[in-house]
């Protein structure tokens, strides 16, 4: 079993809070894993991603080579195909179709939207509007994770599991709503994989 993730977004969206909970899953899981980041600008509502890499065999570098990423997850449409080059001709896109605009020349979004809608292998949903009617808009990034969790090798529990583990510190009214996010999330990736 082998699964190289890309995360990607801006700032303050979460993206190494889902790093987190995959990661806490996969050590549950008895894999292994390597994650390299860059958050250098994060505090800026700069560009942020990493590099996950997952295997029941060791892993011998934390980067993940161009064309060899089984997953892309994106809170962010724009920094989807930003990545789009490291993606496996069998991999899966799941990202946010709401824009993060931080930038004066952001591109048109429905030209990057139409983008995305020409991959064969992609859900692509609002995570943000899913968020906010699950209970909490700043649960957005475990809506995404939750419509990643079917391609990623890991049983569904060990995904809630590390929420709790993760997010008890904060109460158990953010732990539920994470939870709940979480099962938003994946329910929609179910129907997109039902067609």
């Amino acid at each position: 079993m082998k699964t190289d993730i890309i995360l990607a977004g801006v700032g303050g969206q979460g993206i190494l809070s889902i790093a987190a909970v995959i990661g806490e899953a996969a050590i549950a899981s008895g894999l292994n894993i390597k994650q390299a980041e860059v958050h250098g600008m994060s505090q800026r509502g700069g560009a942020v991603h990493s590099n996950l890499r997952l295997s029941d065999l060791p892993i011998a570098s934390d980067l993940i080579p161009q064309g060899k990423a089984t997953l892309i997850l994106s809170l962010e449409p724009m920094e989807a195909l930003r990545y789009m080059p490291w993606l496996a001709t069998t991999g899966w896109l799941v990202t946010n179709t709401t824009p993060f605009v931080n930038i004066s020349n952001y591109p048109d979004i429905k030209e990057i939207l139409s983008a995305i809608d020409n991959l064969p292998q992609k859900v692509a949903l609002d995570v943000d509007e899913i968020a906010k009617s699950t209970g909490s808009a700043k649960a957005a990034n475990m809506v995404l994770l939750g419509a990643a969790t079917p391609f990623i090798d890991i049983p569904y529990q060990r995904f809630a599991d590390s929420i709790v583990k993760i997010f008890t510190r904060k109460g158990q009214a953010v732990v539920d709503v994470n939870i709940a996010a979480l099962e938003a999330g994946k329910a929609i990736a179910e129907k997109v994989l039902k067609g």
